[in-house]
């Protein structure tokens, strides 16, 4: 009977932490501690292990926080798509009012870790919560032009790391802060592209022209390039001191041009493959070339 009870305990406790994960999107919040981790490093003069544990902890709560508010608002939509229908909320497996109580906690105890790193840092970690749920939630059935607004938000955290590290903001977190802009339409294009007819289920609208069209696809391409022209500029030294040197500038421009490669592949096949392989080359290339900028800094 112990033993019965024990399994049921360890079975709940487990529901409990899966959809902790599913409401704050844990996958999406881990990725987003990583960005803010490499801006510290490139930040930081020194590097102090509490500042990156607080960095990581507040980060976290964040970006969870943010989700958590996001799937409140949207409950009623998650429940028409074939992607969000098992999220906590809809499902049934939790109610408003516990996603609530986590949202506004997360938002708590995520505010005061980066306070304590400096009150700019919490200050950013601030708006981006209220961007994300406040202008880019509500919008996002509305119009297009919601990926824009959300990729304020979405580009804070590469910033937020140089930021927290430095309690400063100037031209080295905002080129941080440009480059995640960017790298945001293709990739959230490409998403919205292999989503398009889920997404449409629920109301979203979030292809630039409304269609997986030459137009969505050409956009796509331009915002590609700015994007990879954003990321070689420190070896040019132009922003400060945040630095490439030519072979890491040359890493950077080669991951971009592949990236750029599926953005023509896509323009040109136009199907719900190519979109995929571009979205899964963007991944990689956000994550490839914030390692390439912290090995840089270090062995330069």
């Amino acid at each position: 009977m112990k033993t019965a009870v024990g399994s049921v305990k360890s079975t709940s406790w487990s529901l409990i932490f899966t959809d902790f994960k599913e409401i704050t999107k844990a996958k999406l919040a881990i990725s987003v501690v990583f960005s803010s981790l490499a801006g510290y490093f490139l930040g930081a003069y020194q590097i102090e292990w509490i500042s990156l544990l607080l960095l990581a902890f507040g980060g976290y709560c964040m970006v969870g926080a943010s989700n958590a508010y996001n799937q409140v608002i949207e409950k009623d939509l998650d429940a028409l798509m074939n992607r969000t229908k098992n999220r906590p909320i809809p499902s049934g497996r939790m109610s408003v009012n516990t996603a609530m109580v986590v949202a506004i906690a997360l938002t708590i105890l995520g505010v005061v870790a980066l306070y304590l790193l400096s009150p700019k840092t919490a200050m950013f970690g601030a708006i981006s919560i209220f961007l994300y749920t406040s202008v880019y939630t509500p919008l996002k059935t509305k119009t297009p032009l919601s990926v824009f607004v959300g990729a304020f938000p979405g580009a804070i955290p590469f910033m937020l790391g140089w930021v927290a590290a430095t309690d400063d903001f100037g031209i080295e977190p905002g080129t941080l802060f440009m480059i995640q802009f960017f790298w945001q339409f293709p990739h959230f294009w490409a998403l919205g592209w292999m989503l398009d007819e889920d997404y449409k289920r629920g109301g979203f609208k979030m292809l630039p022209t409304g269609k997986k069209d030459a137009g969505t696809a050409l956009q796509i391409i331009l915002y590609t390039i700015w994007m990879i022209v954003i990321s070689i500029m420190p070896a040019f030294g132009f922003t400060g001191r945040l630095h490439l040197s030519i072979p890491a500038a040359v890493i950077v421009l080669l991951s971009g041009l592949v990236m750029l490669f599926f953005a023509f592949k896509l323009y040109e096949k136009r199907d719900n493959v190519s979109a995929r392989r571009l979205m899964l080359a963007s991944v990689t290339y956000i994550s490839l070339i914030q390692v390439v900028y912290v090995i840089d800094k270090f062995v330069n």
